[in-house]
């Protein structure tokens, strides 16, 4: 099985956290836009896209995860739609991620947009998200951004042919949204409550705005993600527990 040890994984991704350096990419600054990525965007890349099996855009799509954050549970919905908006030239798939309360209480609301290239590498425009208090008032609007807006420029949420060790930058808004992921795996099984999978796709994923904070998640063939976890700096957990189309 390829894959990366845990120790080495989280010392650089530590490293990363601190910008001393770009994780995998050459001595551009960490906190630029193309840092930790070969991967450049290119608008008339994407008149005939190609679908990337680890984070499919099948309209009708709905993956349901259940989870806990600090104790508290939580019920995720995320449906691919089939509406779209062009974003820089680029017809994107819009997709909606709504995270509830046990009590089916609203906790975070989103949209986001995502479009393929030509060669199945699946690059993220934007997201208008929300969270809400406990009574259904809209909290915060914090990590929403939209590429072509305020500098901001698209990123690679997974890519065509994820391979052990690859990097890349998942957003781009200076000092708003900066995720970044690194690849440790793509071989794994796993087992959660939805079934078993094999060839999956493990990935560290950061960003600096929340120094310390480390998560893992699994992308599975055909499905996306199917299991998130916390691994420093917080004890989220996800595990994916249906799948319709």
């Amino acid at each position: 099985m390829k894959k990366l040890s845990v120790a080495a994984a989280l010392a650089t991704a530590a490293i990363c956290l601190v910008g001393l350096q770009s994780c995998g990419s050459d001595d551009k600054d960490a906190s630029s836009p193309t840092a930790g990525s070969a991967l450049v965007f290119d608008r008339s890349n994407f008149d005939h896209p190609r679908a990337n099996p680890y984070f499919p855009l099948v309209a009708g799509t709905v993956t349901k995860l259940r989870g806990s954050d600090d104790g508290e549970h939580y019920l995720e919905t995320v449906t691919v739609t089939r509406r779209t908006r062009m974003i820089q030239g680029v017809r994107t798939t819009v997709i909606s991620d709504v995270n509830r309360r046990t009590d089916g209480g609203l906790d975070e609301k989103t949209t986001d947009w995502y479009a393929s290239d030509n060669e199945g590498n699946v690059w993220y425009f934007g997201e208008d998200t929300a969270t809400y208090d406990d009574n259904g008032k809209v909290e915060s609007r914090a990590g929403t951004w939209l590429a072509g807006r305020d500098g901001a420029t698209p990123g690679v949420i997974m890519p065509a042919h994820p391979g052990v060790g690859q990097a890349y930058r998942q957003e781009y808004l200076r000092g708003d949204a900066e995720d970044q992921a690194w690849i440790v795996a793509n071989d794994e099984k796993i087992t959660v409550p939805a079934g078993s999978y094999t060839k999956v796709v493990r990935s560290y994923e950061w960003t600096r705005l929340e120094p310390g904070v480390v998560s893992l998640k699994f992308y599975a063939p055909g499905i996306g993600i199917v299991a998130e976890r916390d691994v420093a700096g917080g004890n989220e957990k996800f595990d994916l527990v249906s799948v319709t189309r």
